[in-house]
């Protein structure tokens, strides 16, 4: 079965055990998992902290995806995945490079240099990040959503969660991602869709975007991955955001995502990975872009909603409700967070603790303006 949605994508419904994530050798065994062990467990807030939620009810509400507009589901035991064309292939440098991220990793806790040697080929970022030192299995966020104005096909604008454990300077990082992005070069459009990535060598030879190579394992029949996100942010009106929740099943390994309210897409199979089979050591929460300097200038591609970090609510990107997942399957919200952007004159990040949306963070910018020559 094939829909067709009104952006123009092609989604086919192919069946669970026909999905790309199976051809991968390491995965040639794999029984795939129905649903995890169990769900992270909250942890009893103090009074002073509970969130009395219904007061931003009105103000921000959560996004959807557009395919689902006409009404029509991919059968149960089917997965929907979304159809690469010819052209997209075609926008790729080369056939090993397409659904490949160009390695952009940066060390929060290792920086010395010039923003550009140590995130390497022209990322940029706006980052909330934990320490080194603690044993994660896991973190959410409600990220809100926008379409930032790109300026070359070949750059892009994202809004994820990073799972990371390994080296940052060496070749073995293994990174789990999930979040937002509008990037031409992979899509053919602007809007912002739902993606995820991985990788276990630091971006080199394995992983990719969404099912566009064998590895991650979905079991939804109602998200597809790499679908455009709708509606979105507007400027000074209404607010849309989703929530992202990534964990490791403690009896099996696997690294689940939950999108929503806990709805479950799937999952990145233990097999997959070397630090991250047991656990991850930083999560970064935040923005990344591409900036090329094509004519010699700083990109005008934005970060975000395209406003700096103080405009607020309304105007400014945000990530609320940052937790994180303990060795013991528990979510607990973030205290201690550094944030980090590379050129605050383009970018910038400013966290903040609210009752309601617990530790948060406004982040983003236009790029290209006169301080950000």
């Amino acid at each position: 079965m094939t829909i067709e949605s009104p952006d123009g994508d092609i989604i086919d419904c192919v069946h669970k055990r026909k999905q790309p994530a199976l051809d991968h050798p390491l995965l040639k065994n794999h029984n795939i998992q129905r649903v995890p062990a169990e769900m992270p467990k909250v942890k009893r807030l103090k009074q002073d902290e509970a969130r009395d939620s219904r007061s931003s009810e009105s103000a921000v509400m959560g996004a959807w995806q557009m395919w689902h507009r006409n009404g029509t589901r991919c059968p149960n035991g089917t997965v929907p995945i979304r159809r690469s064309t010819m052209h997209d292939v075609l926008r790729a440098k080369s056939l090993f490079d397409f659904g490949k991220k160009q390695r952009g990793m940066i060390n929060p806790t290792g920086r010395t240099d010039a923003p550009d040697v140590v995130s390497g080929n022209g990322h940029e970022h706006a980052i909330a990040y934990t320490g080194t030192s603690e044993e994660v299995y896991g973190a959410k966020a409600t990220i809100n959503v926008w379409d930032p104005s790109i300026q070359e096909v070949n750059e892009f604008s994202l809004s994820q969660i990073w799972i990371l454990s390994g080296s940052f300077d060496g070749s073995d990082l293994n990174s789990i991602e999930a979040g937002w992005q509008v990037s031409p070069e992979l899509y053919g459009d602007k809007r912002p869709r739902l993606f995820t990535y991985w990788t276990t060598d630091s971006y080199q030879a394995t992983g990719c975007y969404n099912l566009l190579c064998s590895g991650f394992i979905q079991t939804n029949s109602r998200i597809a991955i790499g679908a455009a996100i709708s509606p979105i942010s507007q400027y000074a009106a209404n607010q849309y955001d989703i929530t992202i929740l990534i964990w490791k099943d403690p009896k099996l390994g696997n690294w689940w995502m939950g999108f929503g309210d806990n709805t479950l897409v799937g999952y990145w199979p233990a097999e997959l990975f070397t630090h991250l089979a047991d656990h991850a050591t930083m999560v970064e929460w935040g923005g990344e872009v591409v900036n090329s300097r094509a004519n010699g200038k700083h990109t005008s591609t934005q970060m975000g909603s395209g406003n700096f970090a103080e405009d607020g609510f309304g105007k400014s990107s945000y990530f609320r409700n940052l937790e994180v997942v303990d060795a013991d399957n528990s979510l607990s919200s973030v205290h201690d967070i550094s944030t980090l952007a590379e050129n605050t004159n383009c970018y910038n990040i400013k966290s903040s603790f609210n009752n309601e949306w617990g530790t948060y963070f406004y982040y983003g910018g236009p790029g290209n303006n006169p301080r950000c020559p």
